[in-house]
């Protein structure tokens, strides 16, 4: 059956070169980015950020820490998909906040917290156990821009082919509250779109009676 989304999930593909004369509009980033803020997240923390980078100068200072990649600068709106690192940590107060969104009791929400704590006990043990687990939730908020943006036409390309440390030294980011987790550019295609490669659906999907 075809439909929008299977029309979007068939226009997707990763864009090697992006049209520089062509700008996202205001209207189009912001949905977007709202497919990513409304993503599902483990426990409901919201562990990440989304940085948008359309400084020109600052794309090009960012393009050799990302292999020199052509996609760096040529594209409309650079997105730099964080991975949050203190926001889990129950001493900071952030996943109570978080838990408190909800509106439930007072004896509920200790017994949550504590639940929480002890359940993520070995992933909050190092910065580094954290960031391997926020960084894997970063990729629904990834996969779900890109998605958002096919929906609607425009291209995009997740980079991972970076140097993690330069490109949070580029970006003066503080790496106890965030760390790179992807970059993201988005934009329109200058040429026209490569063969969908995949293998068949028999081949991945198995159904387990």
């Amino acid at each position: 059956m075809t439909n929008e989304f299977s029309k979007a999930m068939d226009f997707r593909h990763a864009c090697k070169v992006f049209d520089d004369t062509k700008t996202i509009s205001d209207e189009d980033m912001k949905f977007i980015l709202e497919a990513g803020r409304k993503s599902p997240s483990s426990f409901g923390m919201e562990a990440w950020k989304f940085l948008v980078i359309t400084n020109e100068d600052l794309k090009a200072k960012l393009k050799p820490a990302c292999w020199d990649q052509i996609q760096m600068t040529s594209c409309s709106h650079l997105v730099i998909v964080l991975a949050g690192i203190d926001s889990v940590k129950v001493a900071t107060g952030i996943p109570k906040q978080r838990f408190e969104r909800t509106g439930m009791p007072a004896e509920q929400l200790e017994f949550y917290l504590g639940m929480y704590a002890g359940h993520l006990d070995n992933v909050l043990s190092s910065d580094e156990n954290i960031y391997s687990w926020t960084v894997r939730q970063t990729y629904i908020a990834t996969g779900n821009m890109m998605t958002a943006a096919a929906f609607i036409g425009i291209d995009s390309c997740p980079i991972e082919g970076f140097d993690k440390g330069a490109v949070e030294k580029i970006l003066n980011l503080d790496t106890s509250k965030f760390q790179l987790a992807t970059v993201l550019p988005f934009g329109y295609r200058l040429n026209e779109q490569s063969t969908q490669y995949r293998e068949a659906f028999e081949d991945i999907v198995e159904f387990v009676k």
